[in-house]
């Protein structure tokens, strides 16, 4: 019942966006039972036709496209929320550590953090990923900690807002902890701006991983990935195949229903009417 009323009270585009991330989530979810091959499994010829015995036709190596599409999400949904919980946990941790803390705590933290994030996001991402390597935990980590800066500049801002409250200053009166205080004061009353940042953050990380797979650098064969199902099939463009384009809608089309989703969510928690 609370999840037909929650559903209800969303706008029309957020509607839209649950679906598309329903569907998606289901699909990574159940990919061993929905899809009709292996993900790695040599089907057919190269390049079969979209429509025809294979519905969305085989890759350049006679590989079904649905079933590695259906591999994929669960290889690159997982992948980027695993690795966007990393960035929240360690970026919303010295966030309020810094605000908490202040002094020299919060000067140490926010230079380190002015370093990495200065650095662009993908090269850094680049640079670091093809010294350690590309297995799923390295990908989590790394791009795990380059996202936790930008988390942490969010977290100290909402974290110092609430910091200087009344009810803080009473629970530091009443001899409460540092770490109590970041958990049964801050935290509550930085769930919303921070739970808005984790969608749109993870959008970045979707793109970034994709992006990285797409340069090579991502989740390696024969693990499926949409970046790297697009990088792989791109040669098709060039002999009017447009098989390449089938996993870069997926990547499109999961980005647009975060965000649809995570616009109306915000919207909502801002107490703003919505003109419809």
């Amino acid at each position: 019942m609370k999840v037909l009323a929650f559903v209800r009270s969303l706008n029309w585009s957020a509607r839209i966006g649950l679906g598309i991330i329903v569907f998606f989530g289901f699909c990574a979810a159940f990919a061993p039972w929905l899809a009709p091959y292996g993900e790695s499994e040599i089907v057919g010829d190269v390049w079969e036709p979209i429509g025809g015995e294979f519905l969305f036709g085989t890759d350049i190596i006679g590989r079904d496209l649905l079933s590695r599409l259906i591999f994929g999400a669960r290889n690159t949904i997982v992948l980027a929320l695993l690795t966007t919980a990393c960035s929240f946990t360690l970026g919303a941790l010295m966030g309020f550590l810094a605000a908490t803390m202040g002094g020299w705590v919060d000067q140490v933290l926010s230079r380190i953090v002015d370093i990495i994030i200065s650095v662009p996001t993908l090269i850094c991402a680049l640079i670091v990923v093809s010294a350690v390597g590309t297995s799923f935990f390295v990908l989590a980590t790394v791009i795990g900690i380059i996202y936790a800066m930008p988390v942490y500049r969010i977290a100290r801002a909402v974290a110092m807002d609430v910091e200087v409250m009344d009810y803080v200053e009473a629970a530091r009166l009443r001899g409460e902890g540092l770490w109590w205080i970041m958990k049964r004061e801050i935290l509550p009353n930085t769930m919303t701006p921070l739970a808005a940042e984790f969608g749109l953050r993870y959008c970045f990380v979707f793109l970034l991983i994709s992006g990285l797979s797409f340069l090579g650098l991502g989740l390696q064969p024969p693990l499926a990935d949409w970046g790297a199902m697009v990088r792989s099939n791109s040669e098709g463009i060039a002999w009017g195949y447009l098989h390449p384009l089938i996993p870069a809608a997926c990547i499109a089309l999961l980005t647009i229903g975060i965000n649809l989703l995570v616009d109306s969510l915000v919207h909502k928690a801002s107490g703003l009417r919505d003109d419809h």
